[in-house]
């Protein structure tokens, strides 16, 4: 039975519980697009109320980690998930209809390449391994909008080429979840305003130096490991950067 932590590194009980489920999507217990146990069964399971479990729960599927269906129960979140498919995709307009989301994407090269010291260290690599390296334009609304740079460590993305890229027509965190068994759960970012360098503003149609929004990204799997590092160059002529600050 779990029991409350009465010291200074005290942590509630439905925390606890979340950790605990936590560590059975990484371990592959619960699996991507499938049921997760009942709240009555994983009460019973970590010998605790089910409204602990349920408290739990609803903090994971706010979180986007699990998502409940009505009558059905609660699922892994996958990223074929049409609410869970475009979240890290934070381009919106000001007349957002469901369809602007999608996004097309032109794949110019995926490379392995050496790492630099900082993506080593970020990825934990041995000094033999690599990086994979993707470069595309994201479309919008049949425009060119997005310029990204995709490190991925080879050891998870082994046979990640450009012909799978461009033979499989699915959003690239789809691709990583069915074909490497790598769900991204969590992202952090950084934001700048910068110019255009002649090569990008080429291929965003806009003139060199047009102002643009840098998006440095670091995506995590569970267990708080990095396993994407994206860098974005963001058109916004058209489009604003949502987020939401809880």
């Amino acid at each position: 039975m779990i029991k409350e932590k009465s010291s200074a590194s005290f942590s509630p009980l439905y925390k606890q519980i979340k950790d605990l489920l936590l560590q059975s999507l990484e371990s592959g217990e619960f699996k991507a697009g499938l049921m997760i146990p009942s709240e009555q069964e994983l009460a019973a399971r970590f010998q605790v109320s089910q409204g602990t479990v349920r408290k739990a729960i609803d903090e994971l599927s706010t979180e986007n980690v699990l998502i409940r269906r009505q009558g059905k129960g609660t699922f892994v979140a996958t990223h074929h998930e049409p609410q869970v498919r475009y979240r890290f995709l934070r381009l919106s307009t000001d007349t957002y209809h469901a369809d602007e989301k999608r996004a097309q994407s032109i794949v110019l090269s995926c490379t392995q390449q050496t790492p630099t010291e900082e993506q080593r260290q970020l990825f934990e690599l041995k000094p033999e391994q690599f990086v994979i390296c993707i470069k595309r334009v994201m479309h919008l609304s049949n425009q060119p909008t997005v310029y990204e740079e995709i490190y991925v460590p080879e050891p998870s993305f082994q046979h990640l080429t450009l012909e799978l890229l461009n033979t499989e027509k699915l959003p690239l965190y789809s691709l990583f979840e069915s074909y490497f068994g790598v769900q991204l759960i969590r992202c952090d970012e950084k934001l700048r305003a910068v110019k255009a360098p002649l090569d990008v503003a080429r291929m965003l149609n806009v003139e060199e130096g047009y102002p643009l929004l840098s998006v440095n990204r670091i995506a995590y799997t569970y267990g708080d490991k990095a396993m994407e590092i994206r860098n974005g160059l963001y058109l916004t002529e058209h489009y604003y950067y949502r987020n939401s600050l809880n």
